[in-house]
Order: C-alpha cells, then sequence, then structure tokens
C-alpha cells in the first residue's frame, strides 16, 4: 500500500490521504473544487466546481501513474440533485466510452459549502 500525494490538488484537509494504491488500484480521495494554488474554490457555479473538482482528480491519478481513462468507477456527490444536468455536461468533457461506472447522490451538505464532490476509482 502506497500513499499518493500531488501538490497539484488540493492538500488533505484532515487526516487522510489524497490517495492510495493498494494492489494495482488507485483509490482516490473525494474531490471538491480547491485551486489547489489558493486553496480557495474556483469562482462560478457547478460547471467551474465540477471541472475543477475533476481537474484535482486527474492530477492526483497522474502523480499516480495514471489517468481519467482508466477510472472503473467514480462516485459524485451533488449539493443538489437540481444541478445534474449540468454537472453531467462537464463530466461528459473528461470521460470518453467506455464510460466508468457511477453513482451519484444528493447530500445534505459538502465539506466547505461545495456544490459537488468526486470521487474515482482507477486502475494502474
Amino acid at each position: 500500500m502506497q500513499a499518493i500525494h500531488t501538490d497539484n490538488a488540493p492538500a488533505a484537509i484532515g487526516p487522510y490521504s489524497q490517495a492510495i494504491e493498494v494492489n494495482g488500484f488507485v483509490f482516490a480521495s473525494g474531490q471538491i473544487p480547491l485551486d489547489p494554488k489558493t486553496g480557495t474554490f474556483v469562482e462560478g457555479g457547478i460547471k467551474e466546481q465540477t471541472r475543477q473538482a475533476l481537474t484535482n482528480a486527474s492530477s492526483i491519478l497522474k502523480a499516480a501513474g495514471t489517468d481519467l481513462a482508466h477510472v472503473v468507477k467514480t462516485t459524485v456527490y451533488l449539493d443538489s440533485m437540481d444541478d445534474f444536468a449540468a454537472m453531467n455536461e462537464v463530466y461528459a468533457e473528461f470521460f470518453s466510452h467506455p464510460f466508468p461506472a457511477r453513482s451519484a447522490v444528493a447530500v445534505k451538505k459538502l465539506p466547505k459549502g461545495a456544490l459537488v464532490e468526486v470521487e474515482v476509482l482507477a486502475a494502474k
């Protein structure tokens, strides 16, 4: 088991790793739309936040030696299901066929008041 870290994604804001690699898989922690350079949310709404969350996930996978093309499962947490279509539009910019398996759920509240959080599981 190996912890993965990159400065190109936000540092963990708690007692966890950005990702863990084990048995040929990379389990990335959920990514919220923090700009890793400023530590603040990107400006804009759900589309901009989704784009940043997925960019953060991509940076972590790159540090682990893989990429979004090797993602087998994602979980998307939304502050509101009213944002599902807009999130999905941006999500489609990051993934192509065969698309990873995915769950998308609305939750009561996300860390730091984010509109979206994305978690990925990738093969190496």
